[in-house]
């Protein structure tokens, strides 16, 4: 197929129909002659604009990079009520293929196929010295220490910001659990 002067007049009425700020165009140089003289003319044509005209060889690849707006979808309990202006939205940010969704995390499971599921962790470390001098000295660290009533340790256990629980096991152990979640990591 021969490229004449009204196919190139044609290719460059459909370039500034659809013009966009900055554009890369790509030509199939297997025609050199034909295509050579539709690039001169769109390189002139779109001198003053950020244009790239590429014109590779056969087999050879190309890069390019697409600047894009991510948009998220609301969806489930997130999505019930409408967010003012300047309100924070918190839920689960889930990407499946090209989309991403907002949801709750109770929502997980009916609106993808993942799921979630609860590690609870427990140490048991050697400990000897006096159980009421550990609970005053994480006093003395965090905020929140607060007996806990346990009938198995005797009520010897108390919970640390209501996200760690410390046992007394014997004379010589006590034990940590916790749930696994990054707060709880850093207690």
């Amino acid at each position: 197929m021969l490229y004449d002067e009204q196919d190139i007049l044609r290719s460059m009425d459909k370039i500034e129909l659809f013009y966009p700020s900055a554009s890369i165009t790509v030509l199939d140089l297997h025609l050199w002659n034909e295509i050579g003289r539709l690039k001169q003319k769109l390189i002139t044509q779109f001198a003053d604009c950020n244009t790239k005209i590429i014109s590779p060889k056969n087999c050879q690849s190309i890069e390019m990079y697409f600047n894009s707006k991510k948009m998220e979808k609301t969806i489930g309990r997130v999505a019930e009520k409408t967010p003012e202006v300047g309100e924070t939205v918190s839920g689960l940010l889930v990407k499946k293929a090209f989309t991403y969704q907002i949801m709750a995390l109770d929502d997980l499971h009916v609106f993808s196929q993942l799921s979630t599921t609860n590690i609870s962790q427990r140490i048991t470390i050697a400990f000897t010295g006096a159980f009421g001098v550990l609970k005053h000295r994480l006093k003395q660290i965090f905020e929140s220490v607060e007996s806990l009533p346990d009938e198995e340790s005797e009520g010897r256990a108390f919970g640390v910001h209501e996200r760690l629980t410390v046992k007394y096991e014997s004379e010589k152990h006590i034990s940590l659990h916790w749930r696994l979640d990054p707060i709880s990591d850093m207690v």
